[in-house]
């Protein structure tokens, strides 16, 4: 299914609310003026707010994609696409994406 491509600048949260923000991206493939991620690239949390253990086996740290675009690649490494789904450690719950690019689609 077609997706906007995800870049360095979009608005990517945990379930609980953190800001995540990729560890490294493509610099050579840009979508309005800014790199896009690959599925290779993992995602740091901050600000989860869901409790530590004893109480919850939180806070979210990292996040990893699972899935990712079919026909487009940027490094030889497919490019996240807006519907792109995660994972998060230790919680296992997913990030999403909040907002992102409109003038680049993928599939």
């Amino acid at each position: 299914m077609p997706g906007f491509m995800l870049h360095v600048g979009a608005t990517v949260l945990c379930a609980h609310a953190g800001q995540a923000q990729p560890v490294a991206s493509n610099p050579r493939v840009k979508v309005g003026g800014q790199p896009v991620v690959t599925i290779a690239n993992t995602y740091t949390v901050a600000g989860c707010t869901l409790p530590p253990p004893n109480v919850a086996n939180g806070p979210c740290v990292t996040g990893q994609f699972v899935s990712s675009a079919t026909r487009v690649t940027a490094g030889g490494q497919p490019v996240l696409l807006q519907d792109s789904q995660s994972i998060c450690a230790p919680t296992g719950t997913p990030l999403s994406i909040v907002v992102t690019q409109v003038r680049v689609k993928g599939t």
